[in-house]
Parts: structure tokens; sequence; C-alpha cells
């Protein structure tokens, strides 16, 4: 008989916390990579300047404040506009003479957080000639992110860095044109939001709502244990065309999955991949 690893004490009060999260709340972490999720939890405690777990675990239970931002401190939203820009170099390469062929395309942005990539791919389609016959959904669980995402309005600071990202992924114009500088921030031009449709969805719990020829998820599941990363690809699958596009993210990979199988290599190196029919 094979025995059950014995928990520590920190893991079962980690354990605890997740689930009174999910039972008051609804808030479905149980399946995310532990050491992610107590490397966010314990950069809580210490923002909060709270003393314990055990003290975590009274707030949340009471306080719909700090369930807010622990939620907030949970979910991964660093993004940048054009991150790993070979990545969309991939894509003016291979993806879009694919996508050129179609009447009109659906491109489902999954864990969307705060935007910019959203905002990348926007620019890429516009400067392929595409855009116009392109409904991009772009979606993430934490309505606080999509609150930015929806606004279009980031740091005027971060359009240098920005800007090298762009044209090292291939950019074709002066990445000034896509915004207007405004008191400290940048507010990116309103054509790019015109094919785009923000929505609340939670890769977590909830189904597919529409048939895609493109999905990009880009380092989301990095976060999630083996078992969640099967049921998100489930859920990809099931909302590909045939011949449809998966896009992730440079750490993760279809391989070892249960869905390795039914997906042929665009570019590999650059984690594309298209659905076999």
């Amino acid at each position: 008989m094979v025995l059950a690893r014995v928990l520590t004490p920190e893991e079962i009060e980690i354990q605890l916390l997740i689930e009174a999260l999910y039972r008051r709340y609804g808030y479905d972490f149980r399946n995310y990579a532990l050491a992610s999720l107590k490397r966010r939890i314990y950069h809580f405690l210490r923002t909060e300047q709270l003393p314990s777990l055990a003290k975590l675990q009274e707030q949340v239970l009471h306080d719909r404040a700090c369930v807010d931002r622990l939620v907030l401190g949970l979910t991964v939203n660093t993004t940048a506009m054009f991150r790993d820009p070979s990545f969309y170099l991939a894509f003016r390469d291979y993806a879009v003479p694919i996508l050129r062929t179609y009447p009109f395309i659906r491109l489902w942005h999954a864990g969307c957080s705060t935007g910019q990539e959203v905002y990348s791919m926007a620019i890429l389609l516009q400067e392929a000639g595409i855009y116009h016959r392109c409904r991009i959904y772009a979606t993430d669980a934490n309505e606080k992110v999509l609150q930015i995402a929806k606004s279009g309005i980031y740091p005027l600071k971060q359009m240098q860095d920005y800007t090298r990202l762009y044209l090292k992924a291939g950019g074709q114009r002066a990445f000034s044109e896509y915004y207007t500088a405004n008191y400290g921030s940048a507010v990116l031009r309103s054509s790019l939001q015109e094919q785009i449709v923000f929505g609340q969805h939670n890769l977590v719990t909830d189904r597919s709502f529409n048939e895609f020829n493109v999905i990009i998820c880009r380092n989301v599941l990095i976060y999630f244990n083996q078992m969640l990363q099967n049921q998100v690809h489930e859920l990809f699958y099931n909302s590909l065309c045939k011949f449809g596009i998966l896009g992730l993210g440079k750490q993760e990979t279809i391989r070892f999955t249960n869905y390795e199988a039914y997906y042929d290599p665009l570019a590999a190196s650059e984690k594309l991949y298209r659905r076999r029919n």
C-alpha cells in the first residue's frame, strides 16, 4: 500500500485558506500550482502586515475588501505590449497568411490581464490589413484588471520599452502613431478598440462560449497544476474550429497533456500550434 504524503502544517493552512475562498466566494484556486500560490500569499501577508496564515483566513471569512485585494494578488497580471516579440514575429509569418484566407476571424485572448497583449495583437492585425475582418474576445477572471484593459490607458513612461519591443516584433510604423500622450499617460487610439470585446471569464470554472479561429493564452497555464492544465486544454480544444490556431507562452506546451496528439506545430519554438482536422 502506498501512503499519501503527509502535508506540513503550512500546506494545510494554505489549503484551508484556498478552500475558504472557494466555499465563501466561489474563487477557485484549488488546482493552482502550490509554489506560485505560496509566494503570492506570503507577499500579501507582508503587504497587509498580517502576522500569520490563520489571521489571513479570519480576514478572508469576514472582510470582503481584503478578499478583493487577495484575489487581485493571487491572479497573474504581469504583462507588456509585444511581450516576447519573437512570438509576434512568428504570428506574422505563420498565422497571418492562414487568417487572410478567412472571410471573418474570431480570436479569443484568454487571461488578458490589463490588456497590453490584446492591443498588441490588434496592432499586428491592423498592420496586416485584416483587423476589420476580426473580432477579438479578451477575457479575464479579474474584473479590476479588465477595467484597466477597457480604458486603453497606460503609464507614458512604459512607452519607450513598448516601442523597443514593437520594433523587435516586426512593427511597420512609428509606434507613437498608436497612442496620444496626455499628462503622464498614453491613451491608445480608439481604432484599436473597435474590434475588441472585453468580458469576464474564469478558465477554472467557466465553459466555452464560442468557436474561434485563434486562441491566445500566454503565461497563464504555468500557474496551474497538471490536472487543471488538462482541463483548460480541453476547453481550448472544444473552442477551436478545425485547423484553428493556439498560441501559448514561452514556458508552456501541449506536450505531456491529454491533447498533444490533436495539434501540429505551426511555429514550435514560439509555442504556436494548429488544431488537426
